[in-house]
């Protein structure tokens, strides 16, 4: 698996709508956003989408990887190399959001990420049509963080 920093022009909305259903919303953070990538055999299997929202901190909007390449370690091994990266940018602190339960949220746990607060309804305001997971309704976000250590 080759990772690897990557155009925005080069990352494919149905990828990016694996991990956000709104392309309104995508299209909403992916000017100036750093775009990573997970390639095999030049061909995108994953994407993480950052962006610099204050100095030294940055946040993921979007980390997504195609449904039959999950649970292959794509997207954990995207996420460290996006981390690197931002590291590298003078980034030291990652923030993200995303639901109150399910396995995005055990994902992020497992990589060393942090609750911080939740926003309460936020799926039910930002996004047109419901969310469902294991048939369970998305209606809170919680927001997540984790410290990196600035890399010269």
């Amino acid at each position: 698996m080759e990772y690897t920093e990557v155009s925005r022009y080069e990352v494919p909305m149905q990828l990016l709508l694996e991990g956000d259903p709104s392309e309104r919303s995508i299209e909403s953070y992916l000017n100036d956003a750093w775009c990573f990538a997970a390639k095999r055999n030049g061909q995108i299997l994953g994407a993480c989408i950052a962006k610099s929202t204050s100095e030294g901190i940055a946040e993921i909007f979007n980390v997504s990887v195609y449904p039959t390449f999950q649970q292959q370690g794509i997207g954990s091994g995207l996420l460290s190399f996006a981390l690197s990266q931002l590291a590298a940018k003078h980034v030291i602190r990652v923030e993200l959001g995303t639901g109150t339960f399910g396995y995005q949220l055990t994902y992020y746990q497992r990589l060393g990420f942090r609750v911080d607060s939740v926003l309460k309804d936020h799926f039910l305001v930002n996004y047109p049509e419901p969310i469902y997971e294991d048939g369970i309704q998305h209606k809170d976000m919680l927001r997540l963080y984790i410290k990196i250590e600035p890399r010269t």
